[in-house]
């Protein structure tokens, strides 16, 4: 593969394409950069926080709406991971075939069409059949919202490192010799507010959060109720004819 004819290539169907931004770019050049890593070698498996890093894009949501829209314009195969602990798979096109830039087209409803091969396939005939099924493809726009809205929820999650789930509590209330319930308490207190510090500032550090919990239970535990002076308390020798 050619990469420097395939940049050009690339370059010259950016400037043509109008539904591109600087952030589809930027990504685009960040998996560029993990396809030269991986000696051009498909697919490729990325992180999302080190993508996001590299193409300097600072919003989950849009770093979800630009590898979808790159995926739907057919300009790169994205087959996202759902599970966070295991990296989503790229396959990126060549574009290095040397049809001229001008030989591309954009079709209706803005979908890009192209034909290029896929770089690991060496087979003649699956590369006619790839062709085949990309140039069939209809993205169906209700499917691609609701891969969209699954990916914001996802990236969600990821961005919300302290909001950890139930066991991962107990675990550490444990680890400070502290029962379970109290794990549960302190999960179920902030889970109910969303995870505000005095229900207003957001959690930066449920850990140091539980550590206080933990300071504040004997502060909190039950405490002995005063005894009241009742009639078995009076003394039976006092004289009451004697004045106050």
């Amino acid at each position: 593969m050619n990469f420097i004819k395939h940049l050009v290539s690339f370059f010259n169907l950016a400037d043509r394409d109008p539904r591109l931004t600087p952030q589809h770019l930027t990504l685009y050049i960040a998996l560029f950069r993990q396809w030269n890593l991986n000696h051009f070698k498909n697919p490729i498996t990325i992180i999302r926080t080190e993508t996001m890093k590299m193409a300097k894009i600072g919003s989950n949501s849009t770093y979800v709406k630009c590898i979808n829209d790159l995926h739907r314009w057919n300009y790169i195969k994205y087959n996202p991971s759902r599970n966070p602990q295991l990296g989503s798979h790229i396959d990126m096109y060549t574009f290095d075939t040397g049809t001229p830039a001008d030989m591309y087209t954009f079709g209706q409803c803005g979908v890009n069409v192209l034909y290029s091969s896929i770089n690991n396939t060496n087979n003649k005939k699956q590369e006619i059949e790839q062709a085949q099924n990309f140039e069939s493809q209809n993205f169906n726009s209700v499917d691609m919202e609701t891969l969209e809205k699954k990916e914001k929820s996802c990236a969600k999650k990821e961005s919300n490192p302290n909001h950890p789930p139930l066991e991962h509590v107990i675990i550490y209330f444990v680890e400070k010799n502290y029962p379970e319930l109290e794990a549960e308490k302190f999960f179920n207190h902030f889970e109910s507010n969303g995870w505000l510090v005095g229900g207003r500032s957001p959690m930066k550090d449920w850990k140091a959060a539980a550590r206080n919990w933990m300071l504040n239970i004997p502060k909190y535990g039950k405490q002995p109720k005063p005894t009241r002076l009742g009639a078995t308390h009076l003394n039976p020798n006092k004289s009451y004819d004697e004045p106050l």
